[in-house]
């Protein structure tokens, strides 16, 4: 879930001094949004957070997955906080704000990058998909692991589906899995995952 606070507008680094330490918030156009992810939603993330982690330390890769970031679109009064983060631990000494916050704003620093999908699937089909597609960010999957999202993105009938977009040519190439699918990762082709092992970590 997701519930807009009656906060005044802000900037980041407005957003930056006040976010408190606990919770879970993200800045969209200036307005701060609380994140209310359920206990389902978390177990996604704690299955791709130790799938990614076991292919890393298995190909010895100089990639990280990070506790607490936030992805900000240069330009752009907006911070999200990604549900699973792979970086590159040696691009972010091109970050203008790595030393100083724990930000993110370049699309080279980043990997993949993962939102799993809740009653605010709006913003990862729309909202997001387009400021992490202007950004450049090479692949985003939305990981929709109950079949939320609207029938334009996910077909009709609606089901469980993960959407993996791969930028090239300076847009997002889709492609959708659905039950009994594997994963097939454009940057991580080793990475051995099927959506029944996703979708059944959501139940």
């Amino acid at each position: 879930m997701v519930q807009a606070l009656s906060q005044p507008h802000m900037s980041l680094q407005e957003f930056l001094a006040w976010l408190p330490e606990t919770g879970r918030y993200e800045l969209h156009d200036g307005v701060v949004v609380e994140m209310q992810p359920t206990g389902a939603h978390e177990q996604v993330v704690g299955l791709l957070n130790r799938k990614l982690n076991f292919l890393l330390e298995q190909e010895d890769l100089n990639y990280f997955i990070p506790n607490t970031v936030l992805v900000q679109p240069l330009g752009y009064e907006s911070g999200y906080k990604p549900d699973v983060l792979l970086v590159d631990t040696a691009a972010l000494t091109q970050e203008p704000l790595w030393k100083r916050e724990s930000v993110i704003t370049l699309a080279s620093s980043i990997k993949l990058l993962v939102e799993v999908v809740s009653t605010n699937w709006p913003d990862d089909y729309a909202r997001k998909f387009e400021d992490y597609e202007t950004m450049g960010i090479g692949e985003y999957w939305i990981v929709d692991y109950l079949g939320l999202g609207g029938r334009r993105y996910i077909g009709n009938p609606k089901q469980p589906t993960i959407t993996i977009c791969h930028w090239v040519d300076g847009v997002y190439e889709i492609q959708l899995f659905r039950r009994g699918d594997t994963i097939i990762s454009p940057g991580f082709p080793n990475l051995r995952l099927t959506t029944d092992q996703i979708f059944a970590a959501g139940q």
